[in-house]
Formats: structure tokens, C-alpha cells, sequence
């Protein structure tokens, strides 16, 4: 890397209010992080702004910078918040076609609106999907 192509920046510095940009590889000596790289840490944003923004790819692709020290821990899992997701999943992976089975994997439902079974017959791998659930006006009482 040449001499050049180093920047002495102080993402602290609110100058003009423009944020500093750093090229590929230089904010890890800055304290700064991206959203993956505190998500790895097991930290989130929390709330502050981003401080910095890293470019990469000739400035195509950029990724905004946040402080670590100011970073707070990830939030835990809740109940609530796993059944949210599932029923999100559940809606991307359900064939709304006759067959109603939940795939192990998104469907095209934007595109072919339907599995591909349900589509042009092409026939599912059984390990993919799950059997739809058995209508509750359907099951007899004992």
C-alpha cells in the first residue's frame, strides 16, 4: 500500500459535518466497527449515529462506522420475538397453492406464486417440506 493511500482522520472531529471516509482496512485502528463486525462482537449500535463510513470497491460499496466504546450489548432472544420471526418465515416458505407445505426454503411466491409442484408438477423432494397441518374440522374426537 503506498504512502499515499493513508488517511489521518479524528472520526471524532465535527469539522464541517460531513463524516470522515476511510478506505478498505483502516478503521480498525479507530475503534470503529460496522454492523456485522459489532453483531460479531455481540454488541449493537444502540442508538448512536454512525461516525464514519468505510468504502470499498473504488467507493461502489460503503458500509457506515460505529463507535465500539459507545456500542451496547445485543438484546436477548425473547419468546415473543422467536414466534414473530417463525410466523414471518412461515409466510415466505408456505405454498399458497392447493398443496399448502411449508418448505424447508423461501418459495418463489412473487414470481410463480406457488411451489414448483403446485406451478408445473415438477414433484418435491419429500425431505424439503413438512406435511401441511390436518384441519381441526377434519380430526375426530375419540
Amino acid at each position: 500500500m503506498a504512502e499515499q493511500d493513508l488517511v489521518d482522520v479524528d472520526p471524532h472531529d465535527s469539522g464541517d459535518g460531513s463524516l470522515p471516509v476511510f478506505r478498505w482496512k483502516q478503521a480498525g485502528r479507530a475503534n470503529l466497527a460496522t454492523r456485522r463486525q459489532l453483531r460479531a462482537m455481540g454488541l449493537r449500535p444502540g442508538g448512536q449515529d454512525p461516525v464514519a463510513r468505510i468504502e470499498c470497491r473504488g467507493g461502489r460499496r460503503f458500509a457506515w462506522l460505529y463507535r465500539i466504546d459507545l456500542a451496547k450489548p445485543k438484546l436477548p432472544m425473547t419468546l415473543e420475538k422467536e414466534a414473530a420471526r417463525d410466523k414471518a418465515m412461515a409466510a415466505r416458505q408456505t405454498c399458497p397453492g392447493p398443496c399448502r407445505r411449508r418448505y424447508i426454503h423461501c418459495i418463489p411466491i412473487k414470481t410463480l406464486g406457488s411451489c414448483l409442484e403446485c406451478y408445473d408438477g415438477t414433484p418435491a423432494d419429500p425431505a424439503t417440506y413438512f406435511s401441511p397441518p390436518v384441519p381441526a374440522s377434519s380430526q375426530r374426537a375419540a
